[in-house]
């Protein structure tokens, strides 16, 4: 099941940088120029099995990586595997919208 989850492509970038940085649907809407309903869908497929929870600060709710699952060590591994996306965040804090719903 988690091999099923990572192997798409948006949900594994999703994974990366939520493993540094908290995030709202909003900001990777623009990161990935999907709909606000698709990236809620990959982000409830990842709760679902609980390997990323959500956080409620005012009106946003702000998803990020349980790393006390049982499986994040491994995830862990398949993460370390890929490319930085820090660059993902400082485009959206280039062009503020890292900032509009924080």
């Amino acid at each position: 099941m988690i091999l099923k989850l990572l192997g798409d492509k948006t949900r594994l970038t999703m994974m990366k940088i939520l493993d540094s940085h908290d995030c709202c649907v909003c900001e990777f809407v623009e990161i990935f120029q999907v709909s606000q309903p698709s990236i809620s869908q990959h982000l409830r497929k990842l709760r679902d099995v609980g390997l990323v929870k959500e956080e409620r600060r005012g009106q946003w709710i702000f998803y990020s990586i349980r790393k006390e699952h049982d499986y994040y060590p491994f995830v862990r591994q398949v993460l370390e595997q890929l490319p930085d996306q820090e660059y993902r965040l400082k485009e959206l804090e280039a062009n503020g919208s890292r900032i509009t719903c924080c």
